[in-house]
């Protein structure tokens, strides 16, 4: 065989063991993870029901588990049932060093279970959560993560329901506090302690959008609490919202106000409009009635008084005032009109009175001389038209009222008086409200 024959099956067998040694380095290199993990993890070697060894390995030290998590969504709040609903993924960082291996020169950075019962787990829970759940599409939503050096990283992504409990008098001018509290539920402070993870324990996304509120801050916090069977590690997240206002603004207060305004209209409507001024009266109370019912139907029945409920008082009682007002003015004018005829009776009375006094002196003084009768009688025609002057001149003048005369009717009167006041009162109003919860806002802030 030539040389160069020589030569090309040498290189062709060198090729072919190199890559045979490549596949058996890939395979073996998979294998050895097979193996750490069959050994920390095995039968007999690893009991996943003993806590880990505390700080430097004693077991007289607490295990500390250092918590962060990352808010993804906040879907909700709700201020009549006073809860809120958090996606969130939640991370749990511990030291458990039987699970140290050798990492074969760093090429094996860590191992990845999603089994959480292969290893010890801290027995956290969220102390104020109503309901919650796992995610499990499009497969279940966790990893565990061992590292050489014995670091344990649990991570978990979850939805929970929390609840808020919420100080509503200033609503819709408030800001709420909600608190995401987790705590260990069998191992006291002894065994076990929460930690917050230095440097950004909480991270929240930045296109948060939620359709009332705006997550001004947020601090994290610790609340051990201590019960009959020991003291118990927590950890606990306050969520400051703040409730955007201009919802209310547009929904609540600018309604209301009209409806006010709408009812002034009825103050400048003629007294004797009664259908209009009735219906325009009645229309608008029920209307503010249905939205009052409707702001109350949306909030819980809290026995202290909010801020909505004292403005939509006050503008009902608005409103029930101008329905009143009209009733007085009606009351009034009918009052008036009735002393009118009153009075025109008792003078068409005493007119009659004065003209048959006078018929029957005449007739009885036919018999007398007649100088004397013609006398009499002239004297009496002189008694008599006597008093016709000045009701001809009173009746005359008073179809030509002065203006005095047309603008000092009661029932008029009440309805100048009610164009001035109403509105300066409403304003004062608004000065005082407007002033006082805005202040108090800012006291709580």
């Amino acid at each position: 065989m030539a040389p160069g024959h020589y030569f090309w099956a040498i290189f062709y067998f060198a090729c072919l063991c190199s890559a045979s040694l490549a596949n058996n380095a890939k395979v073996n290199f998979r294998e050895k993870e097979k193996k750490i993990l069959d050994q920390i993890l095995g039968a007999g070697k690893y009991d996943a029901r003993i806590r880990p060894s505390g700080i430097n390995g004693t077991d007289l030290e607490a295990t500390q588990v250092f918590v962060n998590m990352f808010l993804r969504s906040i879907s909700k709040i709700d201020d009549y049932k006073m809860e809120y609903s958090v996606q969130l993924t939640f991370r749990e960082q511990w030291l458990d060093e039987r699970l140290k291996f050798d990492d074969i020169g760093g090429r094996l950075k860590y191992l990845t279970l999603t089994e959480a019962n292969r290893v010890w787990m801290p027995d956290l829970f969220f102390s104020n959560e109503k309901e919650g759940h796992f995610h499990n599409i499009i497969m279940p939503n966790v990893y565990i993560r061992i590292f050489p050096y014995g670091s344990v990283l649990y991570s978990i992504r979850i939805s929970l329901t929390l609840a808020c409990p919420m100080n509503l008098k200033l609503y819709p001018l408030d800001r709420q506090v909600c608190s995401l509290r987790m705590a260990s539920y069998g191992w006291t402070t002894a065994d076990l302690v929460f930690l917050w993870k230095e440097g950004d324990p909480v991270q929240v996304v930045k296109n948060l959008h939620l359709p009332r509120f705006t997550l001004e801050k947020f601090l994290t916090d610790y609340c051990n609490s201590k019960t009959n069977t020991g003291e118990y590690s927590c950890l606990k997240v306050d969520l400051l919202f703040k409730r955007e206002f201009s919802y209310y603004l547009i929904q609540i207060y600018i309604p209301c106000c009209m409806l006010v305004i709408v009812s002034w209209v009825s103050f400048w409507l003629d007294q004797g409009a009664v259908p209009a001024r009735v219906s325009l009266g009645v229309t608008t109370l029920l209307t503010m009635a249905t939205q009052t019912s409707g702001i109350n139907a949306s909030l819980p029945p809290v026995s202290y008084t909010k801020a909505i409920d004292v403005w939509t008082g006050v503008c009902l009682t608005f409103v029930f005032g101008a329905l009143l007002e009209f009733a007085l003015v009606n009351y009034a004018s009918r009052s008036a009109d009735r002393a009118a005829d009153m009075h025109r009776e008792n003078m068409k009375k005493k007119r009659r009175e004065l003209e048959q006094a006078s018929l029957d002196a005449a007739s009885d003084l036919l018999d007398t001389d007649s100088n004397a009768t013609f006398a009499m009688l002239r004297q009496c025609e002189v008694h008599m038209q006597a008093p016709k002057r000045p009701n001809c001149c009173r009746s005359w003048l008073a179809k030509f009222p002065t203006r005095t005369q047309r603008k000092c009717s009661r029932s008029k009167r009440i309805d100048v008086i009610s164009r001035i006041t109403f509105p300066l009162v409403f304003a004062l109003f608004n000065l005082v409200y407007w002033s006082t919860y805005l202040f108090r806002e800012e006291e709580e802030e």
